[in-house]
């Protein structure tokens, strides 16, 4: 028992000091970009010895492979969680897309460096960690993928409708949206922004009721 707790000490530590390197790279990395950013700066930023960067990671590409991974990870997890929260309290899946505009929206207002980050990767194409960003980007959209075709097959959605492209539509649009709203409009509260895209969501941007 004893060494079994040792052993879990030493994860939520280990655990404790990675998601500080996080932090710390993050925001380095959004600040000054990637090339820019050194391994003792992350370090310095962190609270840690260099050394302890290199005990977690390999190198700082492999930190931020990792970074990316968490990160993403974060997000889909907090999808998920929108879409099943909202199938317990018997909506329906508009109700669950959303709450998942939402859980986005909350997440990106958290974590608005690694946001940033995160879509200026996605457009680069020569980084050595480009089939991960891949990766973990597919499993966030393929959260409202799910969502989406369930829809369809219980008849709340059109069978016209294109699932990947469309859930990669929605995914796009909470993110640009939410970093336009904190560059260009930061006196708005997310309850507002939320509203805007919820009416887009319901297609109701004419002015349409119902």
């Amino acid at each position: 028992m004893e060494s079994s707790s040792a052993t879990a000490g030493v994860s939520t530590r280990r655990e404790a000091t990675r998601q500080k390197l996080y932090e710390a790279a993050v925001t380095l990395i959004a600040e000054q970009g990637f090339s820019a950013t050194t391994v003792d700066e992350i370090a310095e930023r962190a609270g840690v010895a260099k050394g302890t960067v290199y005990y977690n990671f390999a190198s700082k590409s492999v930190l931020f492979e990792e970074l990316l991974r968490h990160g993403v990870g974060l997000l889909t997890a907090s999808l998920r969680e929108a879409a099943e929260s909202t199938a317990r309290a018997g909506g329906g899946k508009v109700d669950a897309l959303d709450a998942m505009i939402r859980a986005g929206l909350v997440f990106i207002d958290r974590y608005p460096s690694f946001t940033q980050l995160y879509v200026a990767e996605l457009w680069r194409t020569n980084r050595a960690w480009q089939s991960t960003l891949m990766v973990v980007r597919q499993q966030a959209v393929a959260v409202v993928e799910g969502v989406l075709r369930e829809g369809v097959e219980n008849g709340e959605f059109s069978d016209e409708i294109d699932v990947p492209l469309t859930a990669s539509a929605l995914v796009g649009m909470v993110l640009v949206a939410a970093l336009d709203w904190q560059s260009f409009q930061p006196e708005r509260s997310l309850d507002d922004v939320h509203a805007a895209l919820s009416r887009l969501l319901q297609g109701r941007v004419s002015g349409r009721k119902g």
